[in-house]
Parts: C-alpha cells; sequence; structure tokens
C-alpha cells in the first residue's frame, strides 16, 4: 500500500532532521547574528533579507559533504538557520518564519514535490 500523505511528511521529516543535526554543530553564531540583525533592519524589504538569506544558504552549501544531493543541503540549512534565529531571537519567530517559508517556497518548491513522490512510490 502506497503511504499517506501524513506518513510521507514523517519519513522525509526524520530525514531532513538527520541532516539538519549534522548541520546544525557546524553553523558559527557568527552567521546566525548577521542574519538577525538584517531582520532587525526595519530598512529592509522581505524580498532583501530573503536574498540575504539564500546567500548565507549559498555560501554555507560550499561547506557540505560533497555526496550530498545539493539541494536537500540548501533545504535543510535554510530550516536549520531559521530555527537558530528563532532560538536566539524568539521575538523575530513571525517575520523569519515567514521569510523562510517565502524562501523554500521559491527555491525549493519543485525539489519538495519531487521528494514527496519518490517516498510514495
Amino acid at each position: 500500500l502506497a503511504p499517506t500523505n501524513e506518513d510521507v511528511i514523517r519519513i522525509i521529516a526524520a530525514q531532513l532532521a538527520e541532516i539538519g543535526d549534522q548541520f546544525d554543530k557546524e553553523i558559527q553564531g557568527r552567521v546566525v547574528n548577521d542574519l538577525v540583525q538584517h531582520f532587525r533592519n526595519e530598512n529592509l524589504s522581505r524580498e532583501e533579507i530573503i536574498l540575504q538569506m539564500s546567500r548565507v544558504v549559498t555560501e554555507l552549501t560550499r561547506s557540505i559533504p560533497s555526496d550530498m544531493e545539493q539541494e536537500r543541503a540548501m533545504l535543510v540549512l535554510a530550516m536549520v538557520l531559521t530555527k537558530k534565529i528563532m532560538n536566539t531571537v524568539p521575538s523575530l519567530l513571525r517575520p523569519v518564519f515567514d521569510t523562510a517559508v517565502n524562501y523554500m517556497n521559491q527555491q525549493f518548491h519543485n525539489y519538495i514535490v519531487e521528494m514527496v513522490s519518490a517516498v510514495r512510490q
């Protein structure tokens, strides 16, 4: 039987969480603090903040193992950065969450759809 949507989501979440735990240790506080400053800068638009997040994720991706799928690594890095920012400055929860969701929808929508389809098969 094909797994239900809930089962698929659990499987994908477990895989991403495992990768995220590995990346969590490698992300320096300086990177998180720099992003926090961008979120606190009221002069920056949401698009500018998304662009900065994209730059940071791209930069961090250079240090990941070459055997890992690039898109998967970038998606997990975006999630880990989001978590770290919210843990550092909980008052930024809403704007950070909204920005992260928009960023992931823009950058990884097709990849997420492919992951779900692959697990269902």
